[in-house]
């Protein structure tokens, strides 16, 4: 037996050091992926937002469990991989024939990033998601994304949405703080790229505002519009924060100060913003029809229902006085003109704070960032539970990327998990 067992082991000495080695590098491997999903700053964080401001009135524990078992819906229906590639998106939609459009891919970029912890593939799915971003460049500006792509995975066209390539930048701000940068992809160098071509093919440098796309030029007839939407002030002062660059302060104020007199020229009572604004440089107006999107681009529609969103959350964060000058008009219109009844919400808004005919159904984006918008003000404690129980008792089936992503970017901040980058 042991002559035996001596000639067995020259013989099977290569294939015992090489299993030997295989399980080695099998712990080691295991235990780098472990490390590179390790958040820093895993959900739930239960931040303390500017004192003042409010949550809903319900049990922490009720608020993040609601956000979880949402985000494991979305993420399921949402979340497409590429076949054959690294690569994932956020799904559009079949009805268009989009796969991916950039919001949506920057929308779920900083909704990963921010469940990082609570998901533990949450850094795997990120980095596919930013593959995805990566593969999918803009003709002029290479480190934005080309703004849509069809259900083959090509791009629509070569040009970027501005909304689209802030949210991905801040995401990547975010992943820096969560993951660090020593596991694969250096998020902070890949953000201040990005950060840096917004401010180059983005911004106006004469007025400051927001263009539409990388596709503006400074002689391109609509150089001095905008869409209301891509004004997000907290992005603003954290891309100025992280690239010591002036400039985004100069946007930040300037666009505050078109908000404010926007409200008093044509809200006064409800204090909105139009979808679209034109003739920044002269005398800014509210978008005629058909501008751009819709017959309602001079109304308070589809893109400028996530001002309030935007907004407030510049308050919460940074605590901002002008942010508070736009939310305390928006909430004290909204309650008065539905009677603190979240069933009275409407999908669309005139300027004068009137519904928009024919708009009487329950549209998640608008009622969401109005939740977003009583958070502000103790004086809100009860509208804000009530709009927080009204948006929780929908169903993700009954709509679609739009509501529901915008959803739970919202539920994450009224949830108290939304977190600074600096």
């Amino acid at each position: 037996m042991i002559a035996s067992k001596r000639n067995w082991l020259p013989n099977n000495k290569s294939g015992m050091r090489n299993k030997l080695l295989a399980a080695i590098f099998a712990v080691l491997f295991l235990h780098i992926s472990v490390s590179a999903q390790t958040a820093n700053k895993p959900f739930p964080q239960h931040i303390k937002y500017l004192t003042g401001t409010i949550l809903p009135a319900l049990p922490q524990i009720n608020l993040d469990s609601e956000v979880e078992r949402f985000y494991d819906q979305w993420k399921k229906r949402f979340i497409k991989n590429v076949p054959g590639k690294p690569e994932s998106f956020v799904w559009f939609d079949e009805k268009n024939k989009k796969q991916c459009v950039s919001e949506g891919q920057g929308y779920g970029m900083v909704i990963v990033a921010l469940m990082g912890g609570y998901d533990p593939q949450a850094k795997n799915t990120y980095d596919r998601l930013f593959r995805y971003y990566k593969a999918r460049p803009s003709g002029r500006g290479k480190y934005l994304m080309a703004w849509a792509q069809n259900d083959d995975g090509k791009d629509v066209d070569n040009t970027s949405a501005t909304d689209g390539d802030m949210d991905i930048a801040y995401s990547l701000l975010l992943a820096h703080r969560q993951w660090g940068d020593k596991a694969g992809i250096d998020y902070l160098v890949a953000a201040k790229s990005m950060i840096n071509a917004i401010m180059e093919y983005e911004i106006n440098h004469q007025t400051w505002s927001v263009l539409l796309s990388d596709a503006v030029e400074h002689d391109s007839k609509d150089y001095f519009d905008m869409r209301s939407s891509d004004f997000m002030p907290s992005y603003f002062k954290a891309f100025g924060g992280v690239t010591n660059d002036d400039r985004w302060m100069k946007a930040t104020d300037s666009n505050y100060q078109l908000f404010l007199a926007m409200e008093e020229k044509y809200s006064s009572e409800a204090g909105l913003v139009p979808d679209f604004i034109v003739g920044i440089n002269k005398q800014p107006k509210p978008a005629s029809p058909h501008f751009l999107e819709s017959p309602y681009d001079g109304y308070y529609n589809y893109n400028a229902c996530r001002v309030p969103w935007r907004t407030a959350t510049d308050y919460l964060l940074t605590g901002d006085k002008r942010a508070k000058t736009i939310t305390d008009r928006i909430n004290r219109w909204i309650r008065e003109t539905t009677n603190n009844d979240t069933y009275n919400l409407s999908a669309g808004y005139t300027l004068a704070g009137n519904d928009m005919k024919g708009r009487y159904f329950e549209a998640l984006s608008f009622s969401a960032p109005f939740a977003v918008s009583a958070m502000v003000d103790q004086k809100n404690q009860a509208w804000l539970t009530h709009l927080w129980t009204y948006l929780t008792g929908f169903k993700l089936k009954d709509f679609d990327y739009y509501d529901n992503t915008i959803k739970l970017l919202d539920m994450i901040i009224l949830s108290g998990n939304y977190w600074e980058v600096n």
